[in-house]
C-alpha cells in the first residue's frame, strides 16, 4: 500500500515538475526579428502562479503566470539593430541568441504568396548568388488548420536567415519586398510566412468576424464535427486510390513497358509540336497518354550533368530518359525542372518518355513555356514534333474536397497563434479562389482587414495587397470577365484606411495563374510600403482613375498619380480602353494622351457613357503607364450627369 501511495505521489512530483517549465511560442525563439520601435510583448506558459524572469541587456524583468498558466513581459520599445541575447528562468532556463530588432510582416494569401524562391533559380539566377543576407529572416508558418478553436501556438517552425541555400524555401514576394526594404532603409526584416496555396479569403477570418456571412458561418460550424472530416478525408483518398488503381491496371503503357528504348514506337500518332493533345484523343475522357521524344546528345553534352526543362504538363507526369527515371511531379501547376545526372544520356541519339495522367480537361504540354534540354555546352529545343499513344480512357477523377480551405479553419490555425508578436503590417496577395464570386469580395476583405487589425490590437496596421495579374487566353472584342470584377472589387478595398495595392496587370503569363515575375510584384510593394509606411515623398502608384468628362462624342478620363504625365509603353498606341453608351454594349476606343487625360472616341458611340480600362481576363494590350513606368490600374467608370 505505502508502495502504491508512494508510487501515486511520484508520480504527482513529476507531473508537476513537467508543467512548471517556463515554455516559448515558436515564434519567440532563436534568431527572431522583434518588431523595432513599439513595446515589445513576449509571452508563454508556465505552472500556475510560477515565477519568470527574464534577463535582457543587463536588465532583468519579472512576472508570474496566471491561474491559467500564462505569462507576459513587455519590454521597453528598443531600435533596430542586434545581434541579442534573452536568457528565461524559472524552474527551467532558456537562453535565446541572434536576436534582431527591425520590421515584420504577416505575409499571407494563396499560392501566388506561397510560391518559392526556389521555382525561380533560372529566372533570377544572380539573386540566389548575392543572397547571403542574415538582416532578412523567414517564419515560416505551418500549413494547418483547425475549425474547433484558435490555436494558441504553431505547431513547428524557425526563423531562418537568408543564403543561398535557406532561401529556396522563402516566398519570392514577401523575400524581394524584404530584400528592397532592407537594402534601403538598413534594417532588418522578418517574414511571416503564413500562405496557402488555393485558399480563399474566407479562411483566413475568424469565426466572430464570419458571422456576418451566413453560409461561411455555417460552413465552419459544420466542419466541427472531426467525424465529417475523417468520412470526407477518407472518401477522397479511397476515391483517388480507386481511380488511380483502375487507371495502372488498364494502362497498357504500364503493362508492354513503353519507358523502355527497345520498343518500336514508329506507328504511333504524331504531335507537330509540344501543346495541347487534340480533343479527340480522349474523346472528353481522360486517362493516360504515353509521349516520346527522340534526340540527339553529342559526346560533350552526354558526358556532364544537364537540366531537362518540360515547361508545365497537364496533369501528372513521370519522366524517363532512356528507360531511367528522371522525375515526377503530381498535378499541373508547377514548372517541370529535372536534373539529369552524368551517365543518363548517351552519346548519339536519345529517348525522352512522359507517362502524362490526364485527370480532367485537355492534356498535353501547356504552350509558350520552355521546353529544352540545358547543359553547358548546349541548350537543345524540345518544342518540335513528339509521338504520342494513349495507354488508357478513363472518366475525369472524382472531384475532391479541400477540407483546409473550408471557412475559418486556416485563420484559428495559422493566424491566430500569430496575434501577440507586434508586427508592422500585412502583405496579402490572393483572389483567384474568390474570382467566381467577385460580388462579395469587398466586404470578405474589409471584414478580413478590420478583424485581422482587432487581432493584433495595433491600431491601423498597414494593409498592402497585390491586384490579381493578367490571367488566361486574350478575347479579341471586349467581353465580361469575373477576373476583371475581382480586380475591381480589390480596388474599393483601397477606401480602408491604411491600405495600398501593387498593381500587377502587366505582370501575368496567359498560360500560367503563377507568373514568373515575382520580383517587380515585390518591388512595387515595396514601393507602397514607402509612401505609406516609411513615409517617403515618392510616387508608389500607376495612374490611377479619378474622373470622367464629356467633350462632344469624346469621354476624357482624368488620372491621378500621373502629375509627370502619362505615356504608353514602347511608345505604341494606347490600348486597353473600352467605350459604351448607355446600351453597355462596349467598343474597342481610340485613345490620346493630353497631359494627364487620356481622350477616348469611337464613331458607333455618338454619347459615350461608360469607360471600361483593361476589364478582361488578361488584357495584354493594356498598355498605359506613368513616368515612373508604373502600370495604370484596371477599371471601370460610369460618366455622372
Amino acid at each position: 500500500m505505502l508502495k502504491k501511495i508512494f508510487s501515486l505521489f511520484s508520480i504527482a512530483l513529476a507531473t508537476l515538475a513537467s508543467q512548471a517549465q517556463v515554455k516559448l511560442p515558436k515564434l519567440i525563439s532563436d534568431g527572431m526579428i522583434l518588431q523595432r520601435d513599439v513595446t515589445t510583448r513576449l509571452w508563454g506558459w508556465a505552472a500556475p502562479g510560477e515565477s519568470i524572469t527574464l534577463k535582457f541587456e543587463s536588465k532583468i524583468y519579472h512576472t508570474n503566470a496566471d491561474q491559467a498558466g500564462t505569462w507576459k513581459i513587455a519590454l521597453p520599445m528598443h531600435k533596430a539593430g542586434g545581434p541579442y541575447s534573452m536568457e528565461f528562468s524559472a524552474r527551467n532556463q532558456i537562453i535565446l541568441n541572434d536576436i534582431l530588432f527591425g520590421d515584420v510582416y504577416v505575409c499571407s494569401g494563396q499560392s501566388n504568396m506561397e510560391f518559392k524562391m526556389g521555382q525561380l533559380t533560372d529566372q533570377y539566377p544572380a539573386d540566389f548568388v548575392k543572397a547571403n543576407n542574415s538582416r532578412i529572416r523567414q517564419f515560416k508558418v505551418p500549413q494547418e488548420y483547425d475549425f474547433k478553436n484558435a490555436k494558441k501556438d504553431v505547431s513547428t517552425g524557425q526563423w531562418v536567415a537568408a543564403n543561398a541555400q535557406s532561401l529556396l524555401d522563402f516566398s519570392a514576394v514577401a523575400y524581394y519586398f524584404a530584400a528592397d526594404i532592407e537594402r534601403k532603409y538598413h534594417i532588418p526584416v522578418g517574414i511571416i510566412n503564413a500562405s496557402v496555396g488555393g485558399s480563399p479569403a474566407q479562411s483566413w477570418i475568424s469565426e466572430p468576424a464570419l458571422k456576418r456571412f451566413p453560409d461561411y458561418y455555417s460552413e465552419l460550424q459544420q466542419f466541427k464535427d472531426d467525424n465529417l472530416i475523417t468520412t470526407i478525408e477518407s472518401k477522397n483518398r479511397l476515391n483517388s486510390n480507386a481511380w488511380s488503381a483502375l487507371l495502372n491496371q488498364k494502362d497498357e503503357g504500364l503493362r508492354k513497358n513503353w519507358r523502355s528504348n527497345q520498343m518500336d514506337f514508329s506507328d504511333w500518332q504524331e504531335l507537330d509540336a509540344a501543346g495541347y493533345l487534340p480533343e479527340a484523343v480522349f474523346n472528353k475522357q481522360n486517362g493516360v497518354v504515353w509521349l516520346k521524344k527522340e534526340i540527339y546528345v553529342s559526346p560533350q553534352v552526354a558526358a556532364m550533368a544537364t537540366k531537362l526543362l518540360l515547361g508545365r504538363l497537364v496533369d501528372a507526369d513521370s519522366v524517363f530518359v532512356n528507360g531511367k527515371f528522371a522525375g515526377t511531379t503530381g498535378y499541373q501547376y508547377p514548372q517541370r525542372k529535372y536534373v539529369l545526372d552524368k551517365g543518363i544520356l548517351t552519346s548519339g541519339q536519345n529517348i525522352i518518355t512522359i507517362r502524362l495522367v490526364s485527370n480532367s480537361g485537355r492534356a498535353g504540354f501547356v504552350p509558350d513555356k520552355p521546353y529544352q534540354l540545358i547543359s553547358l555546352k548546349d541548350t537543345i529545343d524540345l518544342t518540335g514534333k513528339w509521338k504520342y499513344k494513349v495507354g488508357a480512357t478513363m472518366p475525369p477523377s472524382p472531384a475532391q474536397i479541400t477540407v483546409r480551405w473550408k471557412s475559418g479553419g486556416l485563420f484559428n490555425a495559422m493566424i491566430a497563434p500569430l496575434q501577440q508578436f507586434k508586427i508592422k503590417g500585412f502583405l496579402w496577395y490572393q483572389g483567384e479562389s474568390n474570382t467566381g464570386k467577385s460580388e462579395e469580395y469587398v466586404d470578405l476583405m474589409k471584414t478580413l482587414v478590420a478583424d485581422w487589425r482587432t487581432g493584433w490590437a495595433q491600431g491601423e496596421l498597414p494593409f498592402l495587397f497585390v491586384q490579381l495579374p493578367g490571367y488566361m487566353e486574350p478575347k479579341p472584342v471586349p467581353s465580361e470577365s469575373n477576373w476583371a470584377k475581382l480586380r475591381d472589387a480589390q480596388s474599393k478595398l483601397l477606401t480602408v484606411k491604411n491600405t495600398a495595392m501593387a498593381v500587377a496587370i502587366d505582370l501575368g503569363e496567359w498560360n500560367d495563374v503563377h507568373p514568373l515575375n515575382k520580383k517587380d510584384v515585390g518591388h512595387r510593394l515595396a514601393l507602397q510600403a514607402k509612401t505609406l509606411i516609411y513615409g517617403e515623398q515618392t510616387e508608389s502608384s500607376g495612374p490611377t482613375f479619378y474622373k470622367l468628362s464629356l467633350s462632344g462624342q469624346q469621354i476624357i478620363v482624368n488620372f491621378t498619380h500621373a502629375e509627370a504625365g502619362l505615356l504608353s509603353s514602347g511608345n505604341q498606341p494606347v490600348k486597353g480602353f473600352a467605350i459604351a453608351g448607355k446600351d453597355k454594349k462596349y467598343v474597342w476606343a481610340d485613345a490620346l494622351i493630353s497631359g494627364k487625360q487620356v481622350i477616348l472616341s469611337n464613331p458607333a458611340v455618338s454619347k459615350p457613357t461608360y469607360v471600361r480600362y483593361a476589364w478582361a481576363d488578361n488584357p495584354d494590350t493594356a498598355n498605359l503607364y506613368n513616368t515612373f513606368h508604373l502600370p495604370a490600374a484596371p477599371f471601370e467608370a460610369e460618366l455622372k450627369p
